[in-house]
């Protein structure tokens, strides 16, 4: 099982990489009056940890408080 996960993992890592390199282009993006020109790979990377971020803070928050729930 564990060559299992290795090679998925190792898929991944691939896949992660060739998409890098295929996207090496500069994209432009803008927000509430902020701009910023950067490679397509790197945003892409950006959004995503911060979706972790934030995805991990809700599911955080919503375990607190069904935690909270069941001891009142």
């Amino acid at each position: 099982m564990r060559w299992l996960y290795l090679a998925l993992i190792a898929a991944i890592a691939a896949a992660t990489l060739i998409f890098a390199l295929q996207n090496l282009q500069r994209v432009t993006i803008a927000f509430l009056g902020f701009s910023m020109s950067a490679p397509l790979a790197f945003l892409v990377l950006v959004i995503y940890l911060l979706g972790m971020a934030t995805g991990g803070s809700a599911w955080a928050l919503m375990r607190w408080a069904v935690e909270g729930s069941k001891r009142a």
